[in-house]
């Protein structure tokens, strides 16, 4: 079965840290460019970070530049997402998303994400004192 797993969710006071895990089961990984998304209760799902498949390129939105750090292990077919200074505003689901072009991924960046080839169920992260 082809699938993605998030892990790493949690509660977390704010400015404190974690770090997520996507790993990739049935498939490998290193063919994929992956995003990382989230959505909040009642808002949009919106990007957060993406890499490509040999991990030489990146992009994060303003909303987290700074704060959060993708990564990749492509020998454990895992990607990570670092989240560090964490704030309330971050409180969510995030998910990551799998894509073999780094350019549509981007793009999926600003919401339209309708194309990835295989997204995870998901990972509450919630922060709060």
């Amino acid at each position: 079965q082809l699938q993605l797993v998030e892990s790493g969710g949690g509660l977390v006071q704010p400015g404190g840290s974690l770090r997520l895990s996507c790993a990739a089961s049935g498939f490998t990984l290193e063919n994929y460019a992956i995003g990382w998304f989230r959505q909040a209760p009642g808002k949009e799902r919106e990007g957060v970070s993406c890499i490509n498949s040999s991990g030489g390129e990146t992009y994060y939105p303003d909303s987290v530049k700074g704060r959060f750090l993708i990564s990749r292990d492509n020998t454990k077919n895992t990607v990570y997402l670092q989240m560090n200074s964490l704030k309330a505003e971050d409180t969510a689901v995030y998910y990551c998303a799998a894509h073999p072009s780094f350019v549509y991924t981007r793009v999926a960046m600003s919401g339209r994400a309708s194309g990835m080839d295989y997204w995870g169920k998901g990972t509450l992260v919630t922060v709060s004192s």
